[in-house]
């Protein structure tokens, strides 16, 4: 475990951010490097990987569930030093994620086919959808255990153990992806299929070197077999935490699926286009992501430790530099979006629609990284209802505009994309007031003393969690 209760608030963010975004750098390779290959097979198979691959979205949903709730309970607990209580939390979460798991992958081979001929812009996109998600769905059902996994040693403060299974199962996708795909060394090209399958090895891979780490080196959780047995008050500890922000995955979800079907009557090169631009824009968001996926253990243990201006400190340390960053990115976006979607494709029609959808959306990239931040600062604080809150009213006010429009005779997709520019502003300024908000709430009362209702319990209940 690595304390980070004491010492300069900065530092433990970047010594924890740095290897968070090597790490996510390498995660977002897989769709990537799998995109990149498939791009040669043409406009229905990258539209397909886009509608099938848009299913991660409402997987990291249920993820985040226990992910947040794992990650943050455990950090609660290692700021008190509280050894039983973490490996308590940690096999309950794994318990969890075995029947996450099995469940992904009955509804997955179950409705599948339905999910994807809902979206596809025409008989060859979904095909091509249903072929990758069949050997796509066994990756999206162990990411349960490696989400479980990483987040417990989040929440303990370490990281690079993570970071160093997740670029070494992306060095083996992108060795596998030009081998099942293209036929590279054995002659027989398996197509988008090939894609699904070298993911579904690479996750495999990762899930092996995981559990070893966890029975060979691994000293503060640990596996305990006996403990695995599920306890209902346990559940409900990460429930109550873990599901707004699974929540706003799903939300995210559903606004990815509403955009692919909103598209159809474009064509499928405008929804290779938007699949294109959406996966590129996944990988610039990751400084605000890494950043936030450090703010959440940090200012965890802090508050855990009872010690509120060093929370408060957490959310000025992450928030001022992220905000410059990403401000820097608005600006590659705008000027040069031409050469990141043109990498993956030359097709003239993907790349416009791709390019448009870049430059419009990049308005949104200072408003998003504050997002991130608040969220995860609310994670720390054990209250993640308020950005569910916000994620909604972002949802709300993009579709009902968004159905309006579509029906009249000058709407143009690129409607959509201004349309989500004016809602992520307002969800930011949501965010951050519902943060501030929280913080005087809860920190105000630690500050004051013991409180009534200790650190390591969850905020107010959700309802359907009783």
């Amino acid at each position: 475990m690595r304390d980070l209760t004491t010492g300069p608030i900065p530092g433990h963010l970047v010594r924890m951010a740095v290897p968070i975004a090597i790490g996510m750098v390498f995660q977002t390779l897989y769709v990537l490097v799998d995109l990149y290959f498939v791009a040669a097979l043409g406009d229905a198979a990258i539209a397909g990987l886009g509608a099938a691959a848009n299913l991660q979205f409402l997987i990291m949903a249920i993820t985040q569930v226990l992910g947040v709730g794992t990650s943050a309970l455990i950090s609660h607990a290692s700021g008190r030093k509280d050894r039983e209580d973490a490996n308590r939390v940690f096999n309950q979460g794994l318990s969890m994620a075995a029947g996450c798991a099995l469940l992904t992958l009955v509804l997955g081979y179950g409705f599948g086919s339905w999910y994807i001929g809902a979206l596809g812009a025409d008989a060859a996109t979904v095909a091509a959808g249903k072929t990758y998600l069949w050997w796509f769905l066994p990756a999206l059902a162990l990411q349960f255990a490696l989400i479980s996994m990483g987040s417990a040693l989040r929440g303990t403060g370490i990281v690079m153990p993570t970071i160093v299974v997740q670029i070494l199962t992306v060095i083996l996708n992108a060795l596998l992806a030009p081998i099942l795909i293209a036929g590279w060394l054995t002659g027989h090209p398996m197509g988008i299929a090939g894609a699904g399958i070298a993911t579904t090895i690479s996750v495999v891979a990762g899930v092996v070197m995981m559990t070893w780490y966890f029975q060979r080196l691994e000293r503060f959780v640990q596996f305990d077999p006996a403990d695995f047995k599920p306890r209902w008050a346990e559940w409900r500890r990460i429930l109550v935490i873990g599901l707004p922000p699974g929540g706003e995955f799903a939300l995210m979800f559903a606004y990815m699926a509403f955009i692919y079907w909103i598209s159809r009557d474009f064509g499928a090169e405008v929804q290779a286009g938007f699949g294109v631009g959406s996966r590129v824009m996944q990988a610039i968001f990751l400084p605000a992501m890494a950043i936030a996926f450090a703010t959440a253990p940090v200012a965890g243990q802090n508050f855990g430790a009872g010690l509120p201006d060093r929370v408060r400190e957490t959310f000025r340390s992450s928030a001022l530099p992220l905000s410059a960053i990403m401000a820097v990115l608005t600006l590659l976006c705008r000027r040069y979006p031409e050469p990141l979607v043109g990498f993956f494709t030359d097709d003239p029609a993907v790349i416009a629609a791709g390019v448009e959808f870049l430059r419009i959306i990049a308005w949104n990239f200072v408003a998003t990284g504050l997002i991130f931040t608040c969220s995860g600062v609310f994670q720390a604080l054990g209250n993640t209802v308020p950005p569910l809150i916000s994620s909604a009213t972002r949802l709300a006010t993009f579709v009902i505009p968004a159905l309006w429009m579509s029906g009249q005779p000058w709407f143009q997709m690129r409607h959509l994309w201004y349309t989500s520019v004016a809602t992520v502003a307002v969800q930011a300024v949501l965010s951050c007031w519902l943060l501030n908000r929280e913080m005087k709430l809860k920190l105000d009362r630690l500050g004051s003393g013991p409180a009534e209702q200790p650190p390591d319990q969850p905020g107010p209940a959700i309802p359907g969690t009783q």
